[in-house]
């Protein structure tokens, strides 16, 4: 019988996995994947789709753990390989569009919320955004990233992304109105 530890020095992980060590590689694909599944499916609606991308995603963490330079968060770099992944699969699928036909196009979405701003909710929200909007705002919003960096992840004007940040804004900030709530603050400051 073999005995494992219930903890884990998580940079002694890291060096074992480095190392092809697959029992270290599980172990950190376990700790992680449920909150990298929660970062991908931000950016893609569909689990399935977000359960794929989530997947290439570790296969490049497992891949390129050798370049983890043990400086920040190792979860923090995870996530920005996630994110960037995802915005690859919305790239290569086309689904991000940055035009203002896009938004005068989609028809007004309802989303059932209750009276209390849930996370469910929310990414309800943010899913009905046009995904060219929804992109941008989890960008500048969720992740952090400036508009300079936005633009050159998604190869947009810096203007094109302050522009649909203003517009994602307005839009969910209109949706909440309808919905009879009053944001208390701005959403994505």
């Amino acid at each position: 019988m073999k005995i494992i530890s219930l903890y884990y020095n998580e940079g002694q992980l890291i060096k074992k996995a480095v190392k092809g060590d697959q029992q270290a590689q599980k172990v950190l694909y376990g700790k992680y994947a449920p909150k990298m599944l929660g970062v991908c499916r931000q950016y893609i609606k569909d689990v399935h789709f977000a359960e794929d991308v989530m997947i290439n995603g570790f296969m490049k963490v497992f891949k390129n753990l050798d370049t983890f330079a043990h400086k920040g968060s190792f979860e923090g770099w995870i996530r920005t390989i996630m994110v960037r992944e995802s915005i690859s699969h919305l790239r290569k699928k086309q689904f991000v569009v940055y035009d203002d036909e896009v938004f005068d196009a989609q028809p007004k979405e309802t989303v059932s919320g209750g009276g209390l701003l849930d996370v469910e909710y929310v990414q309800q929200l943010i899913d009905s955004l046009p995904e060219g909007y929804k992109t941008v705002f989890l960008l500048h919003a969720i992740e952090g990233y400036g508009h300079q960096e936005i633009a050159e992840m998604l190869e947009i004007s810096e203007g094109t992304s302050k522009s649909q940040l203003f517009k994602a804004r307005k839009m969910l900030q209109e949706n909440l109105t309808l919905k009879g709530m009053s944001p208390k603050t701005k959403l994505g400051k």
